[in-house]
């Protein structure tokens, strides 16, 4: 991508009602404006990172057997009336009415609908066990949103849902799902721990959070240095060595709980067993916030400078900034040569076109978070070399031209 061509909108200053570090770094750095109190316009570089993280999570939960549906945003009060949550989910549920005064409601979570799709088109055991999972905007009314995309009324989330003909087999799904989070985690490039969770308002028997370790986090987690316990410190209030636990603050990211027949004896989703009994639906559910990944991922990796992106959902993996670039026709020459060889490598290169001063150049390639940063002028080309930077590092380095492309794989 020539910068010339794409839309990149950076600030010197965040505004003044910016508190985490991310939710700054993000206005400044141009990936969301704000419309209102909790609600986002994801901005064309914001968007980049984000369809790349959704591109990970599509690409392992599909390995993992999930099979990709799309549920409507807006969902009627007699679905929730049936599971006797509409009452009791509270105020964070925007509650909506048509023209002919019928409620609705814009989704904070899909079991309602998910559980009503199953119990009209799976009915025997043949068809199980069966995983949808959606990557879907919900909505949830905060009291106080707060900290950007972190605490949003409006936001993206990967939610999906697993039916099974008995317990082994919801446990063997649930599993599988613990170890494609991890996968999920580690391709974003994530330093996360999962923990033992609360069920809270989805219920059911069981659940783990995954959490990005950044000291900003809202929750207090517990582990132990001498076995492989973790959990939120509100499961382990009673732990008997809750004194021996060490501490750290996470921001959640990911939730997995396991359902049993909660929504399915409640909605009546049945299957008929091998003996032709009907019997309920167990279930499973499995959340991502997608766009607070982002949040997450800059809080764990910024500096003074500005963000520090995993290459993985960096915006651009590669930013070209020729000094010279309209002025000299080798410098042109050489830039768009190695900008057409990495492209063609499969690298995601920015290439700053604008004529703007290198500092300029620089600074704002340090705020996006770019990972690899590679200028080219007359007086590199001259000794056959590029300058390169690896973001978060304080020195440069001259690079042979011709070992560019090596280098960079290694990278």
């Amino acid at each position: 991508m020539h910068a010339s061509r794409f839309y990149i909108s950076t600030l010197k200053e965040a505004p003044a009602e910016a508190e985490l570090i991310s939710h700054k770094l993000m206005i400044r750095a141009g990936l969301i404006r704000r419309l209102g109190s909790g609600l986002y316009s994801w901005m064309p570089m914001g968007l980049k990172i984000l369809r790349k993280i959704e591109s990970i999570i599509r690409t392992k939960m599909n390995e993992a057997g999930a099979i990709e549906l799309l549920m409507p945003a807006i969902q009627p009060s007699e679905l929730w009336e049936e599971t006797g949550r509409w009452d009791v989910f509270g105020p964070q549920m925007l509650k909506i009415k048509d023209r002919h005064d019928r409620l609705f409601c814009f989704g904070p979570t899909h079991e309602e609908v998910i559980t009503d799709i199953v119990r009209k088109e799976i009915n025997s055991y043949k068809q199980l066990p069966i995983n949808f999972y959606q990557i879907q905007t919900k909505f949830r009314d905060e009291i106080r949103p707060r900290f950007g995309v972190m605490r949003a009324r409006e936001f993206l989330m990967k939610d999906s849902y697993s039916f099974h003909t008995d317990i082994d087999c919801l446990k063997k799904t649930y599993e599988k799902m613990f170890k494609t989070y991890g996968e999920i985690f580690d391709a974003v490039g994530l330093n996360y721990r999962a923990v033992q969770a609360d069920n809270g308002a989805i219920g059911g028997d069981g659940s783990h959070e995954f959490h990005v370790l950044a000291d900003s986090g809202e929750d207090e987690l517990v582990y132990s240095e001498e076995t492989d316990f973790a959990a939120n410190s509100e499961v382990a209030k009673n732990h008997p060595d809750r004194a021996k636990l060490k501490t750290c603050r996470g921001i959640e990211v990911g939730h997995i709980f396991q359902l049993g027949t909660k929504y399915s004896e409640a909605m009546k989703a049945e299957f008929i067993d091998e003996s032709g009994k009907p019997k309920p639906l167990l279930m499973g559910c499995y959340g991502i916030g997608v766009s607070r990944i982002v949040a997450a991922a800059i809080e764990q990796g910024h500096d003074e400078k500005g963000i520090i992106f995993p290459s993985s959902i960096a915006p651009f993996e590669v930013i070209l900034t020729p000094i010279g670039y309209a002025k000299s026709e080798e410098v042109k020459k050489v830039s768009d040569s190695i900008y057409n060889e990495l492209l063609a490598l499969g690298f995601d290169v920015l290439l700053d076109d604008r004529g703007l001063r290198p500092g300029v150049m620089f600074s704002e390639a340090e705020l996006l978070g770019i990972p690899h940063r590679i200028t080219i002028s007359d007086k590199t080309i001259e000794a056959k070399k590029v300058e390169y930077k690896k973001r978060g590092t304080e020195e440069s380095e001259l690079i042979d031209l011709a070992s560019l492309k090596e280098y960079l794989k290694k990278r």
